[in-house]
């Protein structure tokens, strides 16, 4: 095991934070804690934003000290008291809660561990079940490059037509700590994992203070910790449960559920017996649903990953812009066009499919605040009079309301979109896509729904139970059962699931409930899971809606890890499992955020004190009668039923984890990071090829066979099968040196025209006529060419013998790499 360099990106992960914790506090001063659990991902963007920029012009050293540059000036910037500096003074203004910052440096480095235990016994980037060889490759490809974008190492001569920006985080902490890209790999892994789950527990924590009460910080960070880094779906205890039927009623439930899920009858009848860490991930046919575990498990490097942080960061800065009163038109502007901006433009490199969620939820986050939408344009005239202008509440001021919302996050979209151009006006527009109409046969089953989201459904739908009154909450309640009725005859079983927390998190954030900024990020999930059962993004990744579930529903499990942190233990203290305390902001003020004033007028919130937003210490005290008969309506109205529910949703949760993590264990080897450390055993016959075209420099174009067809799609010719196999072009892979014609990937990046042309070049060069290669090595400038196994699968036995110009450069094992040494 590699323990020096573990230790050595512990310690610069803990320097960038020190670096980001002014920052954040900049950011997020009315948190309980300072958002000191969002410093990382606060210092990675402030570090990789320069960086990226100036990559451009020179990448290497000059842009790793333009990043660290702004990122150490910003810092000081923030830790100065500005109003000592008006006067000459110098002095710090921001106090760091020490007891925080260990909390969440306890919670970073046991996740940091936790998944370098786990990488350290399965470290390889092999090609099947997953992306590896394109992340690693993409990690390679930044190593070389002189310039950003990188060349893509699948399609040579072409710039990557990829989001890489994870991949620039990975490389920027992989030259601060001196590591290669086979440790960086693995080790960066296991911090995007720790800083997300770091970001969940603080920002949950800071929530859950807010509106619970400061004695609920740490349990319910603990518990949103819980649900982002160990949680599952319920598709494994559900196996279980079958299990444990009596034998007819088990079978016949197996063939129900069969019906509708990606299982057969045998594999559910099969139970722990047939346990696959993979098979979790597959519960909605013609779709991926993953979850954080599974996805670490898998062990890829790939964008929804490295994202999940950043989304987590731009869902503490929406909930920056929901706390901030209408009487600081400054700072929610700030926020609002300035901070949300760079956190988009960032999220579009790392991961694009965040891109519009990051201005989703600054929306959402406007739509629902207490203060107006329009009080984050109060700070300009034109601004204030437009905002004295409308209509406070009502219908007419709902709809203001929700059309001043789009058009402000709008236009942050259009200030990231400036800020991104590089990428979203270049790499991004490689191909066309479109968006399309899901077909109604296409939909989901409310039971395979019910195994992908039941548990946080379930613990959301008790929750918000809790925070109506009885008597007031019937005809609500009778319209959210007629819509489910009206759902499932209208093949629409999304809505029985997400209608009642869409219904109950939206009336209830707009008619004074004691809900907050947690149910904001409910609504937020629902509505992404409502979404992709009605339109999905057209792209080679997969058929159908294949990948947008995929992307969108691991941004679901990152805001809900958040909201069930909150509602858990918000559930468990409406019945006294958790004694409630006065919810204060971090200065042990009554939530100021929440009281309308002169500057707004009171007209966000009607007058009178005990209202929910303007007086949280009432609304948790609240009716607990009237609470009660609601949650007594979905069966958790005991603490006995309460404590149940969550003991169950625990245990129902970890199975999964228990499962993975023991097989996971029982079958590693020897420990180590190194995620090329499997080619020398596992292909040793091309192992020293390898390693020999590894320590070339630059960006030498070589030729190889081209990695054709993914799995999905009709065949297309020698080589079918080939892509996620070792077959499939593992020196470009591994070493970053671009080729002309890789992955069928290209195919989604390029258009099939321009890959499949590649594609007959290639084959052309291997099987034509002396002339048609000689062009062929003219055209793309090609110095090296690979002949190794996959070659001679594909094309037989290759014979070069006519191209003089070429001399053998390396020999070994079932591999020869020739040099073009003349000009053809």
């Amino acid at each position: 095991m590699e323990y020096v360099l573990v230790l050595r990106w512990l310690l610069v992960f803990a320097a960038l934070a020190a670096l980001g914790v002014p920052i954040a506090a900049r950011l997020f001063p009315r948190f309980a804690g300072g958002g000191v659990g969002l410093a990382l991902p606060v210092a990675l963007v402030v570090l990789t934003l320069p960086a990226y920029w100036a990559g451009h012009l020179a990448f290497g050293p000059v842009a790793l000290a333009a990043g660290l540059v702004v990122l150490v000036v910003a810092s000081v910037l923030a830790a100065l008291d500005h109003d000592d500096l008006r006067e000459g003074r110098i002095d710090v203004g921001v106090d760091l809660d020490r007891g925080a910052a260990a909390e969440v440096a306890a919670v970073f480095v046991a996740a940091f561990l936790f998944l370098v235990a786990i990488r350290a016994v399965d470290p390889a980037v092999h090609p099947g079940g997953g992306e590896k060889f394109l992340d690693f490759g993409l990690l390679q490809a930044l190593f070389r490059a002189d310039a950003l974008p990188p060349e893509d190492f699948w399609f040579a001569g072409e710039s990557v037509a990829y989001y890489y920006g994870g991949h620039l985080v990975s490389t920027l902490l992989a030259w601060l700590t001196g590591t290669p890209p086979r440790y960086a790999y693995n080790l960066a892994l296991a911090g995007f994992y720790a800083t997300l789950v770091a970001a969940v527990y603080d920002l949950a924590g800071a929530v859950a203070a807010d509106r619970l009460g400061p004695g609920s910080r740490r349990i319910a960070g603990a518990v949103a910790a819980f649900f982002v880094g160990i949680a599952s779906n319920l598709a494994t205890a559900a196996k279980l449960a079958l299990s444990a039927l009596p034998e007819g009623l088990r079978r016949s439930v197996a063939e129900s559920v069969a019906t509708t899920a990606e299982y057969t009858v045998g594999e559910l009848l099969a139970g722990a017996d047939s346990f696959s860490y993979w098979s979790a991930s597959r519960v909605i046919p013609g779709t991926v649903n993953e979850f954080p575990l599974f996805a670490w498990l898998n062990g890829d490097l790939h964008a929804h990953m490295m994202g999940a942080p950043f989304l987590v960061l731009a869902a503490g800065v929406g909930y920056a812009v929901y706390r901030t009163p209408a009487a600081e038109p400054r700072r929610r502007a700030a926020l609002a066009f300035g901070v949300v901006p760079v956190l988009g433009g960032f999220q579009a490199i790392v991961d694009t499919w965040g891109f519009p969620t990051v201005f989703g939820l600054l929306w959402l986050a406007l739509a629902f605040s207490p203060a107006s939408p329009l009080s984050a344009v109060r700070a300009v005239r034109p601004g204030r009079a437009l905002d004295s202008l409308l209509p406070g509440r009502g219908p007419g001021g709902e709809a203001v309301r929700l059309v001043s919302a789009t058009a402000l996050a709008g236009l942050a979209g259009a200030v990231a979109a400036l800020l991104a151009a590089p990428f979203l006006f270049g790499a991004a527009t490689a191909t066309s896509r479109e968006v399309a109409v899901l077909a109604a046969t296409d939909r989901s089953s409310l039971g395979a729904l019910a195994l992908v989201h039941g548990g946080f459904a379930v613990s959301f739908l008790a929750y918000l139970a809790t925070r109506y009154d009885g008597d007031r909450a019937w005809p609500l309640l009778a319209g959210v059962a007629a819509l489910s009725f009206v759902a499932l005859l209208g093949n629409l079983a999304v809505l029985v699931l997400t209608g009642p927390l869409l219904v109950l998190g939206w009336v209830g954030l707009r008619m004074d409930r004691p809900v907050g900024f947690e149910t904001v990020l409910i609504v937020a999930g629902a509505g992404l899971v409502t979404a992709v059962e009605f339109v999905y993004l057209v792209e080679e990744a997969g058929p159908g809606r294949f990948n947008t579930v995929f992307k969108i529903y691991a941004q679901v499990w990152a805001f809900w890890s958040v909201a069930a942190g909150v509602a858990v233990v918000g559930l468990l203290r409406s019945v006294g499992v958790v004694v409630a305390d006065a919810a204060t902001d971090d200065t042990g003020r009554a939530d100021a955020a929440s009281t309308p004033t002169a500057a707004n007028g009171g007209r966000e919130r009607p007058p009178g004190p005990e209202t929910a937003q303007e007086n949280p210490a009432a609304a948790n005290a609240g009716s607990a009668t009237g609470e009660r008969s609601v949650a007594a309506l979905v069966g958790v109205g005991s603490r006995g039923v309460v404590a149940a529910l969550v003991v169950l949703l625990v245990l129902s949760t970890s199975v999964y984890g228990a499962l993975a993590l023991d097989a996971h264990f029982a079958g590693g080897g020897e420990p180590t990071l190194d995620a090329t450390a499997f080619v020398a055993e596992a292909h040793p016959e091309e192992a020293q090829a390898i390693d020999w075209l590894d320590d070339r420099e630059g960006t030498p174009t070589m030729v190889s066979a081209p990695g054709t067809r993914q799995y999905f799609g009709p065949g297309d010719g020698p080589g079918d099968g080939v892509a996620y196999t070792w077959d499939a072009n593992p020196a470009s892979s591994l070493t970053g040196v671009p080729t002309v014609a890789g992955w069928r990937h290209e195919v989604g990046y390029r258009g099939a025209s321009a890959y499949y042309d590649r594609v007959r070049a290639v084959d052309g060069f291997f099987t034509g006529a002396v002339d048609q290669r000689r062009a062929f090595l003219r055209t793309y400038d090609v110095e090296y060419v690979w002949v190794g196994p996959a070659e001679r699968d594909r094309y037989g036995s290759v014979d070069l013998s006519d191209l003089p110009e070429l001399s053998v450069a390396h020999r070994s094992g079932s591999v020869t790499i020739y040099r073009v040494d003349d000009e053809p």
